[in-house]
């Protein structure tokens, strides 16, 4: 298949969760409509030996049909019409995950995991607990675990453009706040035109800011930080201490800053 690119290979390959043979072969079928087995490992280049699985294994897939007759010969399926089953599969999955995932708190495994963490944090003292969390999805999770485990206070000092990207998090955790009574502050940094938004969609007084500082104080006894600011979001890194020492002090200096300010 010289007149294939190896790179074009490489992204159908990754695109479609394809193994070498399988992209070759199916690539292959496209150029050519209908074909027989031979003629298909001939412009492939995979052995004969080995298409007649490959081919199988498309066919249960879902990218090939087999045309009846003599010699038996294979038809692509239009690419459109697998990306569409793909996409169905792929949220048919998601879903089946999520209701798996829901479920889990009430199975016997999820309290032994609970009952293997209490235990592993009971030696720890209290004031002494901080980790490092990679990745800005990997932060957001935990972000918004803490946040909504708050009883009394949340202090959010961050970007406004951030908190509108991050929109449909912030929603779900202030609307769960406001449910109980929690106390939020909110310091923003950007332009007005942002920060009115952040306002009126998220319903809550925003003090403006002009320093560039990303943390959440939560309860005063909990800080998440994050230490980077990377436009790749596997690269960002955040901060979790859990000690009321530095919260405390970090909310009294927080409160200082933004006296009686609104914008």
């Amino acid at each position: 298949m010289t007149f294939i690119k190896p790179e074009l290979v490489k992204k159908i390959r990754a695109y479609f969760s394809l193994n070498i043979y399988e992209t070759r072969v199916w690539l292959a079928l496209l150029t050519r409509g209908v074909s027989s087995v031979g003629e298909i490992a001939e412009v492939s280049g995979v052995p004969r030996s080995r298409t007649y699985d490959v081919l199988e294994s498309l066919e249960k897939a879902g990218f090939t049909l087999i045309k009846l007759g003599k010699p038996v010969k294979y038809m692509a399926i239009k690419p459109a019409v697998i990306i569409e089953k793909l996409k169905n599969n792929a949220r048919r999955e998601a879903e089946e995950k999520v209701k798996t995932l829901a479920n889990l708190r009430g199975t016997e495994e999820y309290k032994v995991l609970e009952d293997l963490h209490k235990s592993g944090i009971e030696p720890i003292k209290h004031g002494d607990l901080s980790s490092a969390i990679r990745g800005k999805s990997n932060i957001y999770n935990y972000l918004k675990e803490i946040v909504e485990n708050a009883e009394k206070e949340v202090i959010i000092c961050m970007d406004a453009a951030e908190i509108l990207r991050r929109y449909k998090v912030f929603d779900q955790v202030f609307s769960r706040l406001r449910k109980s009574g929690v106390v939020v502050k909110l310091a923003l940094s950007g332009n007005d035109v942002e920060l009115r938004e952040v306002t009126n969609r998220l319903k809550i007084k925003v003090v403006k800011m002009s320093i560039n500082a990303r943390f959440i104080i939560i309860d005063r006894n909990q800080v998440l930080m994050m230490v980077t600011n990377s436009p790749h979001d596997d690269q960002e890194v955040g901060v979790w201490i859990n000690s009321e020492f530095f919260a405390g002090s970090l909310a009294t200096l927080f409160d200082i800053a933004v006296g009686g300010r609104r914008i």
